[in-house]
């Protein structure tokens, strides 16, 4: 009955609970249709009216002159006038009626209109409370912005600009990135990635970052960032004209990975709603939430596949072209003021990328600085770019300004573009070697970025002064300061203690790097802690339910584990039920183990990924492991409706249920350090290891004291013995002498079961904080 109960509670619970999401998404999708619906027909009608407004006011115009060439008395003329005016009034409605009729009609679905008075605007305001009349606001704000947008695409830059630049419709901080003689080094090898650079990115303009591979591009976007580890860094970096940091500015910094870092087993819009919720202002109203996410699915094309799950490696989702616009959207959904992207366009075709490169301009007209990497962009899209960053081999800058200026540099040069030839990919083939230029004008690839550097007046590397003599420029901006640090001969344990001591210094710079705060300085309130708790929870029961399949199978096991194992070890009178207990230690230790490494393990990128963008650590901890306090309840009641009725104990059930309840919490916590402190293959080998070692450790006979202090350091002794205690308390009269004498040769004691339950959930709470501290202090380096 107990087993027939479980199964129907779990069905019932994961198969239910899926059809409440399925139908509440319906509800949701259902609610937007109609909004759209209902928006478009506002949209239509508007259109209508404004076509009937120019008629009428043509009509009014042509009139009006009618009567102007009449040529009679003044007295005649204001009377026909007059009278002509009630004509017109009479045949057509005044415009200023037809405009206050059509905005009621209008702002009925609009509740947040451009209305001066702010009485009404707050009457109104109060009115959004569903979910059809928070999508018919969003939609409608959106249906505004295309039409102004098709309004605006004849004004001039500057008219652009200054629409850019209106304070009523930005509210992020401006951030701009200058650099100077920036250099990138590798600590160990002494090898430089980049190479006095020097330049800036600035707010409204998106800059591309070009060059050959191996040129310094990431390297350059990750020192920007301020994503570099194991690399000494020479040279300025200012942002806003001042020395800060950039985690300073980290709540309105966004960073797009080369991989797609998203959740799949989540859909779009829920991934994207996830950034959102967490990453945008905290007192952001939850109508103009739904407009940024709208806003960043429609301007990403992803509308169709809005709940489409994005797929994982075994299970098919969307593909790879809207993946990558997926992860964009990931950065774009909160509204960031500087926004980095490494090869966003790497796998997408010419429309899908021309359609990320108009999203981008669009938040470029809103004050955004966008810097990104591109790979072989075709010529329309490289037209879309305002600056370029061109670097060759070595980190060095070749040239650095806008983009329609760069042809006109490299003419200068005697380097012209040949017809029919895409101008980024013969720049690049130049920077490589592989396009014989005009031995004439004695220019070679190797002299571009020496040629650059006199031509802006920067400092030159010490290596580099010796060519100065080849380039038919004074060598008056020579820096003879700079010199190039010669890396000296060592020996065999010079080397490792070098490297030893440079390991050590990445790991103190990542500790350092994640537990000083640096000051805020973006002006953004993001969410509390709890908040992004509860938004944690709800993402994780949603991935659970959706691996139902996987949890069904774990408690399949658990069964069969528990009829097998309470077959075997039938409870003897003798020995307490020890070798049962035993068994049971070492299976449910090894199967929960296993089954709680995919909680850390499998999402390790996403994490560092949204701990990077600012999202507490602590709540997404604690969200996993309240998620898996679930398992930790249900595990132990589905083995032991097997175990303990094939086994047969004395003891209660319910105190063979705490028992193997403490033990599954402590084991977990076990898991979770594994899983963060250890690649995926060792964890797994370490979860089937330790429970096996440990317990045969702790059934060893206690002769010696050294083995008395290493059985009570394993957990599975605590375990071993609140399991004897308790089935040892429920035999009385004749068994007392066998019970004291069993429980003096163990060495256990009947008066330990509370210190035994409390040692093995301390040891659990023990290991999760132990988790938490690795999961703060290791990172990919």
């Amino acid at each position: 009955m107990l087993i027939v109960g479980i199964s129907v509670i779990l069905f019932i619970f994961y198969n239910c609970y899926e059809q409440i999401i399925n139908i509440r998404g319906r509800r949701y999708a259902r609610s937007r249709e109609v909004a759209v619906k209902s928006v478009k027909e506002n949209a239509q009608a508007r259109a209508r009216w404004l076509a009937a407004k120019d008629a009428i006011r043509k009509r009014a115009i042509e009139m009006s002159r009618s009567f102007s060439r009449r040529n009679i008395v003044l007295t005649n003329e204001k009377r026909f006038a007059t009278s002509g005016q009630k004509d017109i009034e009479a045949s057509y409605p005044p415009i200023q009626e037809i405009e206050e009729s059509y905005q009621d009609g209008f702002e009925g679905s609009n509740p947040e209109t451009e209305n001066k008075d702010k009485k009404k605007k707050k009457l109104k305001t109060k009115h959004i409370r569903t979910d059809t009349q928070i999508f018919r606001y969003a939609y409608s704000q959106l249906e505004k912005e295309k039409a102004q947008q098709q309004h605006n695409r004849d004004h001039t830059f500057s008219g652009v600009i200054s629409m850019a630049m209106d304070n009523e419709t930005r509210r992020r901080p401006m951030v701009e990135i200058a650099f100077r003689d920036l250099t990138v080094t590798l600590k160990q090898k002494k090898k430089h990635l980049l190479r006095s650079v020097t330049g800036q990115i600035l707010p409204g303009r998106i800059t591309a970052l070009m060059g050959p591979s191996g040129a310094g591009k990431t390297t350059l976007l990750s020192a920007l960032a301020g994503k570099t580890v194991g690399c000494s860094i020479t040279g300025l970096i200012l942002i806003n004209g001042k020395v800060e940091s950039i985690s300073s500015y980290k709540k309105v910094v966004g960073f797009v990975p080369q991989d797609d870092v998203v959740h799949g087993n989540l859909t779009v819009e829920e991934n994207i709603w996830f950034s959102a919720n967490c990453r945008l202002s905290a007192d952001l109203p939850k109508a103009d939430k739904v407009l940024v996410v709208e806003r960043v699915i429609e301007s990403l094309g992803l509308q169709p596949v809005r709940d489409s799950l994005v797929g994982t490696v075994e299970k098919r989702g969307i593909s790879g072209g809207q993946r990558k616009r997926v992860n964009v959207g990931l950065e774009l959904v909160m509204e960031p003021s500087l926004l980095f992207l490494d090869e966003p366009t790497s796998g997408l075709d010419s429309s899908s990328s021309q359609l990320l490169l108009r999203a981008l301009r669009r938040e470029a007209l809103e004050g955004v600085n966008i810097c990104m990497v591109v790979h072989q962009p075709s010529y329309s899209l490289f037209n879309m770019f305002d600056d370029l960053i061109l670097l060759a081999k070595g980190g060095l800058t070749v040239y650095h300004g806008a983009v329609r200026d760069v042809e006109d540099y490299f003419a200068n040069l005697d380097i012209n573009v040949p017809d029919r030839i895409n101008p980024p990919d013969y720049f690049i083939d130049v920077l490589e070697g592989m396009v014989k230029l005009n031995s004439s004008s004695g220019v070679t690839y190797e002299e571009l970025p020496l040629r650059w550097m006199l031509h802006k007046g920067y400092p030159i590397p010490a290596d580099m002064q010796k060519n100065i003599s080849r380039v038919d420029v004074p060598a008056v901006y020579a820096d003879s300061g700079n010199q190039e640090n010669s890396v000296e001969q060592l020996s065999f344990w010079g080397e490792v203690w070098q490297n030893l001591k440079y390991k050590i210094e990445a790991q103190c710079e990542l500790i350092r790097n994640n537990f000083m705060k640096s000051k805020d300085l973006s002006k953004r309130r993001t969410p509390c802690i709890l908040l992004q708790y509860k938004h944690f929870l709800g993402r994780m029961a949603k991935q659970r339910l959706r691996e139902a399949r996987i949890q069904a199978i774990d408690y399949l096991i658990l069964l069969l584990a528990g009829a097998c194992l309470g077959v075997i070890a039938k409870s003897s009178d003798e020995s307490f039920g020890a070798p049962g207990y035993t068994y049971t230690i070492i299976a449910t230790s090894l199967l929960c183990k296993i089954a709680a490494l995919r909680t850390f393990s499998l999402d390790k990128l996403q994490y560092r990924r949204e701990r990077a963008s600012g999202i507490s650590s602590l709540a997404h901890f604690i969200a996993k492991d309240t998620i898996d306090h679930f398992n930790t309840l249900i595990k132990p009641l589905v083995y032991l409706s097997m175990f303990y009725f094939f086994s047969n104990p004395r003891s209660y059930f319910l105190d063979n249920y705490i028992v193997l309840l403490c033990l599954v919490y402590c084991v977990t916590g076990i898991a979770y350090a594994l899983a963060i402190f250890l690649e995926p293959g060792p964890s797994q080998l370490c979860s089937v290891l330790l429970p096996v070692v440990l317990t045969l450790v702790s059934t060893q006979p206690k002769d010696s004291q050294f083995i008395k202090i290493l059985t009570r350091l394993c957990y599975p002794s605590w375990a071993l013995e609140a399991f004897i205690v308790s089935n040892a308390k429920s035999y009385y009269g004749v068994w007392l002498i066998q019970r004291c004498g069993a429980l003096l040769k163990s060495g256990y004691n009947l008066h330990q079961w509370n210190l035994c339950i409390s040692l093995l959930m301390v040891a659990g709470a023990a290991c999760r904080a132990l988790a938490f501290i690795g999961m703060l202090t290791l990172q990919k380096k």
